[in-house]
Protein backbone atom coordinates (compact mmCIF):
# COMPACT_ATOMS: atom_id res chain seq x y z
CA UNK A 1 0.00 0.00 0.00
CA UNK A 2 1.65 3.22 -0.89
CA UNK A 3 0.72 7.28 -1.79
CA UNK A 4 2.04 9.05 -4.13
CA UNK A 5 1.75 12.46 -5.35
CA UNK A 6 3.50 14.11 -8.26
CA UNK A 7 3.32 17.52 -10.42
CA UNK A 8 2.18 16.45 -14.14
CA UNK A 9 4.67 18.57 -16.73
CA UNK A 10 5.28 17.62 -19.80
CA UNK A 11 9.00 16.99 -18.86
CA UNK A 12 10.00 13.71 -17.82
CA UNK A 13 10.43 13.71 -13.91
CA UNK A 14 11.77 11.21 -11.66
CA UNK A 15 10.86 10.08 -8.11
CA UNK A 16 12.65 7.58 -5.27
CA UNK A 17 9.51 6.46 -3.65
CA UNK A 18 11.27 5.31 0.01
CA UNK A 19 13.48 8.80 -0.34
CA UNK A 20 10.45 10.88 -0.81
CA UNK A 21 8.79 9.32 2.32
CA UNK A 22 5.86 8.88 0.16
CA UNK A 23 5.57 5.19 0.80
CA UNK A 24 2.89 4.89 3.64
CA UNK A 25 1.05 1.70 4.76
CA UNK A 26 -2.14 3.55 5.07
CA UNK A 27 -4.46 4.49 2.97
CA UNK A 28 -4.75 8.11 2.70
CA UNK A 29 -7.61 10.92 1.52
CA UNK A 30 -6.66 13.58 -1.21
CA UNK A 31 -7.07 16.26 1.86
CA UNK A 32 -4.63 14.18 4.22
CA UNK A 33 -2.12 13.83 1.33
CA UNK A 34 -1.99 17.44 0.15
CA UNK A 35 -1.91 18.52 3.88
CA UNK A 36 1.40 16.36 3.90
CA UNK A 37 2.53 17.58 0.71
CA UNK A 38 1.83 21.50 0.39
CA UNK A 39 0.58 22.81 -2.42
CA UNK A 40 2.40 25.61 -4.99
CA UNK A 41 0.29 28.12 -6.44
CA UNK A 42 1.05 26.11 -9.63
CA UNK A 43 -0.18 23.28 -8.90
CA UNK A 44 -3.94 21.51 -9.16
CA UNK A 45 -5.29 18.28 -8.14
CA UNK A 46 -8.13 16.46 -10.66
CA UNK A 47 -7.93 13.07 -10.39
CA UNK A 48 -8.33 10.95 -7.12
CA UNK A 49 -7.03 7.18 -7.81
CA UNK A 50 -7.83 4.30 -5.45
CA UNK A 51 -7.65 1.00 -5.83
CA UNK A 52 -4.90 -2.00 -6.93
CA UNK A 53 -3.56 -0.90 -10.24
CA UNK A 54 -4.27 -4.13 -11.88
CA UNK A 55 -7.82 -2.99 -11.70
CA UNK A 56 -7.48 0.37 -11.43
CA UNK A 57 -10.55 2.99 -10.41
CA UNK A 58 -10.60 6.14 -10.11
CA UNK A 59 -13.11 8.91 -8.91
CA UNK A 60 -13.29 12.99 -9.91
CA UNK A 61 -12.35 14.72 -7.07
CA UNK A 62 -11.15 18.54 -7.55
CA UNK A 63 -8.97 21.23 -5.92
CA UNK A 64 -8.15 24.91 -7.33
CA UNK A 65 -7.45 25.26 -11.17
CA UNK A 66 -4.11 26.24 -11.44
CA UNK A 67 -1.41 26.08 -13.84
CA UNK A 68 -0.44 22.29 -13.31
CA UNK A 69 -2.25 19.04 -11.72
CA UNK A 70 -1.67 16.89 -8.59
CA UNK A 71 -2.50 13.48 -9.19
CA UNK A 72 -2.78 11.28 -6.37
CA UNK A 73 -2.15 7.82 -6.87
CA UNK A 74 -2.82 5.37 -3.77
CA UNK A 75 -3.19 1.58 -2.87
CA UNK A 76 -0.29 0.60 -5.88
CA UNK A 77 0.14 -3.46 -6.29
CA UNK A 78 3.58 -4.02 -7.17
CA UNK A 79 3.00 -6.99 -8.91
CA UNK A 80 2.03 -4.39 -12.37
CA UNK A 81 5.34 -4.07 -13.58
CA UNK A 82 4.15 -0.92 -15.36
CA UNK A 83 1.17 0.32 -16.59
CA UNK A 84 0.07 3.88 -18.19
CA UNK A 85 -2.69 6.26 -17.79
CA UNK A 86 -3.95 9.30 -18.97
CA UNK A 87 -4.34 13.03 -17.27
CA UNK A 88 -7.20 14.28 -18.71
CA UNK A 89 -7.30 17.85 -17.32
CA UNK A 90 -7.48 21.14 -19.41
CA UNK A 91 -4.85 21.21 -21.16
CA UNK A 92 -4.89 20.84 -25.04
CA UNK A 93 -3.04 17.55 -25.47
CA UNK A 94 -2.82 14.28 -23.45
CA UNK A 95 -0.14 13.22 -21.48
CA UNK A 96 -0.16 9.50 -20.54
CA UNK A 97 2.46 8.18 -17.89
CA UNK A 98 3.96 4.50 -16.97
CA UNK A 99 6.17 3.64 -13.91
CA UNK A 100 9.40 1.44 -14.37
CA UNK A 101 12.40 0.27 -12.25
CA UNK A 102 15.49 0.30 -13.09
CA UNK A 103 16.52 -2.57 -11.36
CA UNK A 104 14.58 -6.22 -11.10
CA UNK A 105 11.11 -6.77 -10.30
CA UNK A 106 12.43 -7.77 -6.89
CA UNK A 107 14.36 -4.63 -6.00
CA UNK A 108 13.36 -1.26 -4.56
CA UNK A 109 15.37 0.52 -6.25
CA UNK A 110 14.46 3.85 -8.46
CA UNK A 111 10.58 3.93 -9.81
CA UNK A 112 10.96 6.14 -12.46
CA UNK A 113 7.18 7.78 -13.98
CA UNK A 114 7.98 8.47 -17.20
CA UNK A 115 5.85 10.89 -19.85
CA UNK A 116 4.39 8.97 -22.67
CA UNK A 117 1.65 10.04 -25.38
CA UNK A 118 -1.43 8.83 -27.08
CA UNK A 119 -1.55 6.33 -24.01
CA UNK A 120 -5.46 5.87 -22.71
CA UNK A 121 -6.71 4.00 -20.33
CA UNK A 122 -10.22 2.71 -20.37
CA UNK A 123 -12.50 4.68 -18.20
CA UNK A 124 -15.57 4.34 -16.86
CA UNK A 125 -18.51 6.97 -17.77
CA UNK A 126 -20.50 6.13 -14.21
CA UNK A 127 -17.00 7.51 -12.30
CA UNK A 128 -16.72 10.85 -14.75
CA UNK A 129 -20.47 12.09 -14.52
CA UNK A 130 -20.83 15.54 -14.16
CA UNK A 131 -22.67 16.74 -10.94
CA UNK A 132 -26.37 16.39 -10.94
CA UNK A 133 -27.56 19.92 -10.74
CA UNK A 134 -25.15 20.86 -13.64
CA UNK A 135 -26.94 18.37 -15.76
CA UNK A 136 -30.16 19.72 -14.65
CA UNK A 137 -29.13 22.86 -15.51
CA UNK A 138 -27.83 22.26 -18.88
CA UNK A 139 -30.98 20.64 -19.97
CA UNK A 140 -33.10 22.81 -18.30
CA UNK A 141 -31.15 25.60 -20.59
CA UNK A 142 -31.20 23.25 -23.71
CA UNK A 143 -35.26 22.57 -23.68
CA UNK A 144 -35.96 26.30 -23.07
CA UNK A 145 -34.10 26.87 -26.14
CA UNK A 146 -35.93 24.42 -28.24
CA UNK A 147 -39.41 25.80 -27.12
CA UNK A 148 -38.16 29.54 -27.60
CA UNK A 149 -37.14 28.18 -31.39
CA UNK A 150 -40.07 26.38 -31.63
CA UNK A 151 -42.24 29.17 -30.18
CA UNK A 152 -40.71 31.51 -32.78
CA UNK A 153 -41.38 29.17 -35.34
CA UNK A 154 -45.00 29.30 -34.61
CA UNK A 155 -44.98 33.34 -34.86
CA UNK A 156 -43.50 33.35 -37.74
CA UNK A 157 -46.35 30.62 -39.35
CA UNK A 158 -49.55 32.89 -37.63
CA UNK A 159 -47.83 36.23 -39.10
CA UNK A 160 -47.52 34.31 -42.51
CA UNK A 161 -51.02 33.63 -42.35
CA UNK A 162 -52.22 36.32 -41.36
CA UNK A 163 -50.19 38.07 -44.27
CA UNK A 164 -51.69 35.46 -46.31
CA UNK A 165 -55.27 36.23 -44.90
CA UNK A 166 -55.36 39.82 -45.61
CA UNK A 167 -53.05 39.57 -49.31
CA UNK A 168 -56.41 37.97 -50.37
CA UNK A 169 -59.02 39.65 -48.76
CA UNK A 170 -57.88 43.28 -49.92
CA UNK A 171 -57.68 42.11 -53.61
CA UNK A 172 -60.69 40.21 -53.47
CA UNK A 173 -62.43 43.39 -52.03
CA UNK A 174 -60.49 45.05 -55.27
CA UNK A 175 -61.56 42.59 -57.63
CA UNK A 176 -65.34 42.68 -56.61
CA UNK A 177 -65.35 47.08 -56.83
CA UNK A 178 -64.07 46.23 -60.77
CA UNK A 179 -65.54 42.89 -61.73
CA UNK A 180 -68.40 44.49 -63.95
CA UNK A 181 -65.75 46.49 -65.98
CA UNK A 182 -64.51 42.65 -66.85
CA UNK A 183 -67.99 40.64 -67.06
CA UNK A 184 -69.37 43.59 -68.64
CA UNK A 185 -72.38 42.59 -66.79
CA UNK A 186 -73.59 43.12 -63.47
CA UNK A 187 -72.87 41.29 -60.32
CA UNK A 188 -74.03 40.62 -57.07
CA UNK A 189 -71.88 42.99 -54.50
CA UNK A 190 -69.32 41.10 -52.90
CA UNK A 191 -69.02 38.26 -55.79
CA UNK A 192 -66.22 36.83 -54.66
CA UNK A 193 -64.96 38.04 -51.07
CA UNK A 194 -68.45 36.28 -49.57
CA UNK A 195 -67.76 32.76 -50.45
CA UNK A 196 -64.34 33.23 -49.43
CA UNK A 197 -65.03 34.78 -46.26
CA UNK A 198 -68.08 32.24 -45.54
CA UNK A 199 -65.57 29.09 -46.73
CA UNK A 200 -62.39 30.50 -43.78
CA UNK A 201 -64.90 30.80 -41.37
CA UNK A 202 -66.37 27.45 -41.50
CA UNK A 203 -63.20 25.52 -42.05
CA UNK A 204 -61.52 26.71 -39.52
CA UNK A 205 -64.25 26.59 -37.10
CA UNK A 206 -65.08 22.73 -37.90
CA UNK A 207 -61.34 22.05 -37.51
CA UNK A 208 -61.72 22.71 -33.61
CA UNK A 209 -64.90 19.95 -33.71
CA UNK A 210 -63.14 17.65 -36.07
CA UNK A 211 -59.58 17.64 -35.74
CA UNK A 212 -60.07 16.44 -31.48
CA UNK A 213 -61.85 13.54 -33.16
CA UNK A 214 -59.52 12.60 -35.92
CA UNK A 215 -56.56 12.13 -32.87
CA UNK A 216 -59.76 10.16 -30.81
CA UNK A 217 -60.19 7.77 -33.88
CA UNK A 218 -56.35 7.53 -34.26
CA UNK A 219 -56.72 8.81 -37.94
CA UNK A 220 -53.06 9.73 -37.85
CA UNK A 221 -50.28 10.45 -40.20
CA UNK A 222 -48.34 7.21 -41.27
CA UNK A 223 -44.47 7.81 -41.83
CA UNK A 224 -41.88 6.01 -43.10
CA UNK A 225 -39.68 7.79 -45.47
CA UNK A 226 -39.57 11.40 -44.77
CA UNK A 227 -36.74 13.28 -43.70
CA UNK A 228 -35.73 12.64 -39.98
CA UNK A 229 -36.01 16.36 -38.68
CA UNK A 230 -39.91 15.51 -40.08
CA UNK A 231 -40.26 12.48 -37.70
CA UNK A 232 -41.77 14.18 -34.69
CA UNK A 233 -45.06 14.76 -36.98
CA UNK A 234 -45.54 10.99 -36.50
CA UNK A 235 -48.90 11.00 -34.90
CA UNK A 236 -50.50 14.00 -36.29
CA UNK A 237 -54.08 13.89 -37.13
CA UNK A 238 -54.76 13.52 -41.10
CA UNK A 239 -57.58 13.35 -43.52
CA UNK A 240 -58.16 16.86 -42.78
CA UNK A 241 -59.81 17.32 -46.61
CA UNK A 242 -63.05 15.34 -44.86
CA UNK A 243 -63.84 19.05 -43.74
CA UNK A 244 -61.76 21.36 -45.90
CA UNK A 245 -63.61 19.66 -49.45
CA UNK A 246 -67.11 19.29 -48.17
CA UNK A 247 -67.27 22.65 -47.23
CA UNK A 248 -66.00 24.83 -50.14
CA UNK A 249 -67.75 22.68 -52.03
CA UNK A 250 -71.33 22.91 -50.30
CA UNK A 251 -70.72 27.00 -49.85
CA UNK A 252 -70.20 27.53 -53.67
CA UNK A 253 -73.26 25.37 -54.43
CA UNK A 254 -75.21 27.54 -52.26
CA UNK A 255 -74.38 30.59 -53.55
CA UNK A 256 -74.91 29.63 -56.49
CA UNK A 257 -78.50 28.85 -55.80
CA UNK A 258 -77.50 25.09 -56.68
CA UNK A 259 -78.45 25.84 -60.53
CA UNK A 260 -75.12 26.16 -62.05
CA UNK A 261 -74.32 23.26 -64.38
CA UNK A 262 -70.54 24.65 -64.56
CA UNK A 263 -70.20 24.69 -61.12
CA UNK A 264 -72.20 21.23 -60.24
CA UNK A 265 -69.65 19.19 -63.35
CA UNK A 266 -66.88 20.83 -61.20
CA UNK A 267 -68.07 19.58 -57.58
CA UNK A 268 -68.84 16.09 -58.61
CA UNK A 269 -65.39 15.99 -60.15
CA UNK A 270 -63.69 17.44 -56.86
CA UNK A 271 -65.82 14.99 -54.99
CA UNK A 272 -64.89 12.11 -56.99
CA UNK A 273 -61.08 12.82 -56.36
CA UNK A 274 -61.65 13.11 -52.76
CA UNK A 275 -63.07 9.83 -52.71
CA UNK A 276 -60.09 8.12 -54.07
CA UNK A 277 -58.38 10.30 -52.07
CA UNK A 278 -60.43 8.91 -48.56
CA UNK A 279 -59.77 5.38 -49.95
CA UNK A 280 -56.16 5.79 -50.03
CA UNK A 281 -56.19 7.19 -46.46
CA UNK A 282 -58.32 4.52 -45.14
CA UNK A 283 -56.15 1.86 -46.74
CA UNK A 284 -52.52 3.65 -45.39
CA UNK A 285 -54.13 3.59 -42.24
CA UNK A 286 -55.98 0.04 -41.91
CA UNK A 287 -51.82 -1.11 -43.44
CA UNK A 288 -50.07 1.54 -40.69
CA UNK A 289 -47.93 2.09 -43.76
CA UNK A 290 -47.99 5.21 -46.30
CA UNK A 291 -48.86 3.34 -49.16
CA UNK A 292 -52.79 2.96 -49.75
CA UNK A 293 -54.27 2.46 -53.09
CA UNK A 294 -51.58 0.95 -55.76
CA UNK A 295 -50.43 3.75 -58.02
CA UNK A 296 -51.88 2.23 -61.11
CA UNK A 297 -55.34 1.62 -59.63
CA UNK A 298 -55.19 5.24 -58.56
CA UNK A 299 -54.07 6.65 -61.48
CA UNK A 300 -56.38 4.72 -63.71
CA UNK A 301 -59.11 5.74 -61.49
CA UNK A 302 -58.04 9.28 -61.73
CA UNK A 303 -57.71 8.92 -65.76
CA UNK A 304 -61.23 7.60 -65.57
CA UNK A 305 -62.69 10.56 -63.44
CA UNK A 306 -60.91 12.62 -66.40
CA UNK A 307 -62.37 10.85 -69.10
CA UNK A 308 -65.91 11.13 -67.65
CA UNK A 309 -65.96 14.79 -67.05
CA UNK A 310 -64.51 15.15 -70.84
CA UNK A 311 -67.38 13.24 -71.92
CA UNK A 312 -69.95 15.49 -69.78
CA UNK A 313 -68.77 18.28 -70.71
CA UNK A 314 -69.17 17.24 -74.70
CA UNK A 315 -72.92 16.48 -73.93
CA UNK A 316 -74.17 19.47 -71.21
CA UNK A 317 -74.93 23.30 -72.97
CA UNK A 318 -72.09 25.15 -71.14
CA UNK A 319 -72.17 28.85 -71.00
CA UNK A 320 -68.90 30.59 -72.94
CA UNK A 321 -68.16 33.71 -74.81
CA UNK A 322 -67.13 31.29 -77.82
CA UNK A 323 -70.71 29.63 -78.26
CA UNK A 324 -70.60 30.63 -82.09
CA UNK A 325 -68.21 28.54 -82.62
CA UNK A 326 -69.77 24.75 -83.08
CA UNK A 327 -65.82 23.78 -81.33
CA UNK A 328 -66.64 25.83 -78.94
CA UNK A 329 -65.75 23.53 -75.74
CA UNK A 330 -62.31 22.12 -77.34
CA UNK A 331 -61.32 25.32 -77.40
CA UNK A 332 -57.91 26.97 -75.19
CA UNK A 333 -57.76 30.61 -75.10
CA UNK A 334 -54.10 31.51 -75.57
CA UNK A 335 -53.10 35.19 -74.94
CA UNK A 336 -52.52 37.14 -78.43
CA UNK A 337 -51.34 36.29 -81.18
CA UNK A 338 -52.12 32.64 -80.65
CA UNK A 339 -55.64 33.53 -79.94
CA UNK A 340 -58.12 30.25 -79.38
CA UNK A 341 -56.28 27.14 -80.32
CA UNK A 342 -59.10 23.98 -81.18
CA UNK A 343 -58.32 20.82 -79.83
CA UNK A 344 -60.11 18.95 -81.43
CA UNK A 345 -60.18 15.24 -79.65
CA UNK A 346 -56.59 15.59 -78.42
CA UNK A 347 -58.74 17.72 -75.81
CA UNK A 348 -59.69 14.28 -73.74
CA UNK A 349 -56.11 13.66 -73.80
CA UNK A 350 -55.29 17.17 -72.32
CA UNK A 351 -57.97 16.62 -69.32
CA UNK A 352 -57.11 13.43 -68.32
CA UNK A 353 -53.48 14.61 -68.31
CA UNK A 354 -54.45 17.64 -66.47
CA UNK A 355 -56.41 15.81 -63.81
CA UNK A 356 -53.99 13.23 -63.10
CA UNK A 357 -51.22 15.49 -62.94
CA UNK A 358 -52.61 18.46 -60.95
CA UNK A 359 -53.81 15.72 -58.25
CA UNK A 360 -50.43 14.20 -57.82
CA UNK A 361 -48.24 17.49 -57.89
CA UNK A 362 -50.60 18.82 -55.42
CA UNK A 363 -50.00 15.69 -52.95
CA UNK A 364 -46.36 16.11 -53.54
CA UNK A 365 -46.51 19.80 -52.70
CA UNK A 366 -48.04 18.46 -48.77
CA UNK A 367 -44.98 17.79 -47.35
CA UNK A 368 -44.54 20.76 -45.21
CA UNK A 369 -46.54 22.67 -43.03
CA UNK A 370 -49.04 24.95 -44.82
CA UNK A 371 -47.47 24.77 -48.38
CA UNK A 372 -49.88 22.97 -49.99
CA UNK A 373 -53.14 24.61 -48.79
CA UNK A 374 -51.75 27.98 -49.39
CA UNK A 375 -50.11 27.57 -52.94
CA UNK A 376 -53.23 25.88 -53.47
CA UNK A 377 -55.36 28.96 -52.50
CA UNK A 378 -53.45 31.15 -54.04
CA UNK A 379 -53.83 29.06 -57.55
CA UNK A 380 -57.72 29.07 -57.45
CA UNK A 381 -57.67 33.07 -57.10
CA UNK A 382 -55.48 32.94 -60.03
CA UNK A 383 -57.62 30.84 -61.57
CA UNK A 384 -61.18 32.89 -60.47
CA UNK A 385 -59.64 35.65 -62.29
CA UNK A 386 -59.04 34.10 -65.52
CA UNK A 387 -62.86 32.16 -65.58
CA UNK A 388 -64.64 35.13 -64.61
CA UNK A 389 -65.03 36.90 -67.64
CA UNK A 390 -66.18 33.34 -69.20
CA UNK A 391 -68.44 32.19 -66.50
CA UNK A 392 -68.70 33.93 -63.26
CA UNK A 393 -70.02 31.06 -60.93
CA UNK A 394 -66.61 29.05 -61.72
CA UNK A 395 -65.08 32.38 -59.72
CA UNK A 396 -67.40 31.75 -56.94
CA UNK A 397 -66.67 28.17 -56.75
CA UNK A 398 -62.86 28.87 -57.26
CA UNK A 399 -63.22 31.61 -53.85
CA UNK A 400 -64.91 29.17 -52.14
CA UNK A 401 -62.37 26.49 -52.60
CA UNK A 402 -59.86 29.23 -51.88
CA UNK A 403 -61.43 30.16 -48.89
CA UNK A 404 -61.46 26.48 -47.37
CA UNK A 405 -57.94 26.37 -48.04
CA UNK A 406 -56.45 29.60 -46.00
CA UNK A 407 -59.62 28.13 -43.23
CA UNK A 408 -57.58 25.01 -43.05
CA UNK A 409 -54.54 27.21 -42.73
CA UNK A 410 -55.55 28.08 -39.01
CA UNK A 411 -54.69 23.96 -37.94
CA UNK A 412 -52.15 23.31 -40.30
CA UNK A 413 -49.61 25.98 -40.18
CA UNK A 414 -46.55 25.32 -38.35
CA UNK A 415 -46.26 23.54 -36.27
CA UNK A 416 -49.79 22.02 -38.16
CA UNK A 417 -52.45 19.55 -35.27
CA UNK A 418 -53.73 18.11 -38.80
CA UNK A 419 -53.11 17.34 -42.20
CA UNK A 420 -55.05 17.57 -44.75
CA UNK A 421 -54.22 14.16 -46.24
CA UNK A 422 -55.10 12.25 -49.85
CA UNK A 423 -58.38 13.07 -49.45
CA UNK A 424 -57.73 16.84 -49.48
CA UNK A 425 -54.83 17.21 -51.74
CA UNK A 426 -56.26 14.81 -54.68
CA UNK A 427 -59.57 17.28 -54.52
CA UNK A 428 -57.65 20.34 -54.39
CA UNK A 429 -55.91 19.08 -57.42
CA UNK A 430 -58.86 17.68 -59.33
CA UNK A 431 -61.04 21.07 -58.52
CA UNK A 432 -58.13 22.65 -60.14
CA UNK A 433 -58.04 20.50 -63.20
CA UNK A 434 -62.06 20.57 -63.91
CA UNK A 435 -61.76 24.81 -63.74
CA UNK A 436 -59.25 24.63 -66.27
CA UNK A 437 -61.18 21.99 -68.49
CA UNK A 438 -64.68 23.49 -68.11
CA UNK A 439 -63.16 27.03 -69.45
CA UNK A 440 -59.86 26.03 -71.33
CA UNK A 441 -57.86 27.96 -68.90
CA UNK A 442 -55.19 25.50 -68.92
CA UNK A 443 -52.34 28.34 -69.66
CA UNK A 444 -53.54 30.56 -66.65
CA UNK A 445 -53.43 26.95 -64.66
CA UNK A 446 -50.00 26.18 -65.73
CA UNK A 447 -48.85 29.89 -64.53
CA UNK A 448 -50.90 29.87 -60.78
CA UNK A 449 -49.97 26.78 -59.97
CA UNK A 450 -46.27 27.60 -61.06
CA UNK A 451 -44.99 25.69 -57.65
CA UNK A 452 -47.54 22.84 -57.79
CA UNK A 453 -46.06 21.59 -60.92
CA UNK A 454 -42.22 22.93 -59.50
CA UNK A 455 -42.68 20.16 -56.99
CA UNK A 456 -43.55 17.45 -59.50
CA UNK A 457 -40.94 18.59 -61.54
CA UNK A 458 -38.16 17.73 -59.16
CA UNK A 459 -39.64 14.66 -58.74
CA UNK A 460 -39.28 13.49 -62.53
CA UNK A 461 -36.38 15.33 -63.15
CA UNK A 462 -34.39 13.26 -60.06
CA UNK A 463 -35.72 9.97 -61.15
CA UNK A 464 -34.91 9.91 -64.56
CA UNK A 465 -31.62 11.37 -64.32
CA UNK A 466 -30.82 8.56 -61.25
CA UNK A 467 -31.87 5.83 -64.21
CA UNK A 468 -30.27 7.80 -66.90
CA UNK A 469 -26.68 7.89 -65.03
CA UNK A 470 -27.23 4.73 -64.07
CA UNK A 471 -27.74 3.03 -67.05
CA UNK A 472 -24.85 5.28 -68.58
CA UNK A 473 -22.56 5.13 -66.09
CA UNK A 474 -23.49 2.37 -63.45
CA UNK A 475 -24.03 4.91 -60.67
CA UNK A 476 -26.80 6.56 -60.18
CA UNK A 477 -26.15 10.28 -59.58
CA UNK A 478 -28.99 12.87 -58.38
CA UNK A 479 -29.59 16.25 -58.99
CA UNK A 480 -31.27 17.27 -55.61
CA UNK A 481 -30.14 15.83 -52.18
CA UNK A 482 -33.76 14.96 -51.85
CA UNK A 483 -37.21 15.44 -53.53
CA UNK A 484 -39.30 17.30 -53.85
CA UNK A 485 -38.07 20.26 -54.03
CA UNK A 486 -39.21 21.66 -51.01
CA UNK A 487 -37.10 18.61 -48.75
CA UNK A 488 -33.60 19.65 -50.84
CA UNK A 489 -34.62 23.08 -49.42
CA UNK A 490 -34.32 21.86 -45.94
CA UNK A 491 -31.75 19.91 -45.93
CA UNK A 492 -29.52 22.68 -47.21
CA UNK A 493 -30.44 24.52 -44.11
CA UNK A 494 -33.28 26.31 -45.13
CA UNK A 495 -36.05 26.67 -42.02
CA UNK A 496 -40.00 25.23 -42.56
CA UNK A 497 -40.98 28.95 -42.27
CA UNK A 498 -39.00 30.28 -44.14
CA UNK A 499 -39.54 28.12 -47.45
CA UNK A 500 -43.49 28.03 -47.00
CA UNK A 501 -43.46 31.98 -46.66
CA UNK A 502 -41.23 32.20 -49.73
CA UNK A 503 -43.67 29.82 -52.01
CA UNK A 504 -46.47 32.15 -51.18
CA UNK A 505 -44.86 35.28 -52.10
CA UNK A 506 -43.71 33.97 -55.41
CA UNK A 507 -47.32 32.12 -55.99
CA UNK A 508 -48.70 35.72 -55.29
CA UNK A 509 -46.76 36.26 -58.34
CA UNK A 510 -47.65 34.30 -60.15
CA UNK A 511 -51.34 34.58 -59.42
CA UNK A 512 -51.47 38.06 -60.17
CA UNK A 513 -49.85 36.70 -63.83
CA UNK A 514 -52.27 34.21 -64.60
CA UNK A 515 -55.31 36.62 -63.93
CA UNK A 516 -53.91 38.70 -66.18
CA UNK A 517 -52.57 36.25 -69.23
CA UNK A 518 -56.71 35.01 -68.46
CA UNK A 519 -57.61 37.96 -68.84
CA UNK A 520 -56.50 39.34 -72.02
CA UNK A 521 -57.21 36.07 -73.48
CA UNK A 522 -60.70 35.76 -73.75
Amino acid sequence: MASLIMPSHSWCSSLNFPRSGLLNPLIRSPQAVTNSFPLSPHFSSRFYFKGKLSTLKFQKYAYSSTRHRLLVVATMDWDMSSFSLDDRGDSDGSIGYSFSSSEGEESDGDVILNPINDVDIPTSSEKFRQPDDALTISAQKLARMGRSRRRNRIKYGIFINIGLITFLTILLLLLDSHAWRIVKLPLPPFHLICPFIASTFLVSCAGYICVPLFRLSKMQQIINKWPARHSSKKGTATMGGLFLIPIGVIVAEVLVGFSSIEVSGVSIATVAFATIGLADDFLSLVKRRKDGLSPWIRILLEVAVGTWFYFWLCSRNISSPYSMYTFFKMVVPLPLPLGLVCMGGSYLVLTSFCFVSMANAVELTDGLDGLAGGTAALSFIGMSIAVLPICSDLAVFGASMAGACVGFLFHNRYKASVFMGDTGTLALGGALAAMAACTGMFFPLLISSGIIILEALSVILQVSYFKFTKRLQGIGRRLFKIVPLHYHLESCGIKEPVIVAGAYIISCVLMLSAGYVGLISV
